[in-house]
């Protein structure tokens, strides 16, 4: 038995001086009191109760735990209640995980609002485009466009995206749109390191197949090969939602429009021994939500 426990029966016993009317008001049977409290003084070690047939006293270690416990179960009841308040109210530490990249575009706005919402949560925000110990490294929420074949973890699709070929109007101007993916082979290509092989994946009348490329640059971060491609130096094939607003205002044109492969999702994973916060329930919904708006979603 919990050793709050036995000092709170035995708390109840003293302050009503009586295992009957202790009992009654615990919602226990006499003889359980009396075992809980029989229980508590082979713990400590000391009588904690004079007994007769007649009356019931504490007994000089009896007033000292009497005492001393006070506070110990109210901190104790304290801590319960902030916890239950925890677990229905979105509030303290969220630690969130997402690729390189991520925050230059959809995820800036839905943070920024979500922030606004629930201003008792705090947000840790880590970027990485490595695979992660969601558990060992205290991740609540990990976002990816990667399948996750973790059978430790519960994974949401939220949204299907597309990838995009694009670059700059002067980079095309001076070395030609190509026409069809295996023209991409005579360019400066601004590649991913996460990428094992300088190729790019793409999809023509249902049949997939990878074109070999010519890779002047590699980066880990969708955001620096978007900078590269502003300034002219290549052709990058990133995620449409992270170039959204320089296609937009033209600043990169997108080719190859029907050879783009639709099988890329944003998944949020997460552990099953975390889903009991409020604030990682709260950012989930918020997720699929925000989420709602941007595409095709999951069925």
């Amino acid at each position: 038995m919990d050793g709050l426990d036995l000092i709170k029966t035995f708390r109840e016993v003293a302050f009503r001086r009586s295992f009957s009317r202790a009992a009654i008001s615990l919602g226990m049977s006499k003889a359980t009191v009396s075992r809980y409290v029989a229980e508590l003084e082979e713990r400590s070690g000391v009588r904690l109760l004079n007994r007769s047939t007649r009356s019931l006293s504490l007994t000089d270690a009896g007033e000292v735990l009497l005492e001393r416990s006070a506070q110990l179960v109210a901190l104790a009841e304290s801590t319960l209640h902030d916890l239950q308040a925890h677990g229905s109210l979105p509030r303290g530490r969220l630690r969130m995980s997402a690729p390189h990249g991520m925050i230059a575009g959809w995820l800036s706005d839905m943070l920024a609002e979500f922030i606004k919402r629930y201003p008792d949560v705090y947000i840790s925000l880590v970027f990485t485009n490595n695979a992660l110990d969601l558990i060992a490294e205290g991740i609540d929420i990990h976002l990816t466009g990667g399948r996750i074949d973790d059978m430790n973890l519960i994974v949401r699709r939220l949204v299907q995206f597309d990838m995009v070929v694009c670059a700059s109007p002067g980079y095309w101007a001076g070395r030609g749109i190509p026409q069809a993916p295996a023209d991409l082979s005579r360019h400066d290509v601004l590649s991913y390191t996460a990428s094992p092989t300088t190729h790019l994946p793409f999809e023509t009348e249902g049949r997939q197949y990878e074109v070999a490329v010519h890779s002047r640059m590699e980066a880990n971060d969708a955001v620096a090969l978007i900078e590269l491609a502003l300034r002219g130096a290549g052709v990058a094939c990133v995620p449409e939602p992270l170039a959204q607003s320089h296609l937009e205002r033209g600043a990169l044109v997108p080719v190859l429009r029907g050879h783009m492969r639709r099988d890329h999702w944003l998944y949020a994973a997460y552990s099953q021994r975390r889903h009991n916060s409020a604030a990682m329930r709260a950012m989930l919904d918020f997720l699929e939500d925000s989420t709602a708006s941007m595409g095709r979603q999951a069925p």
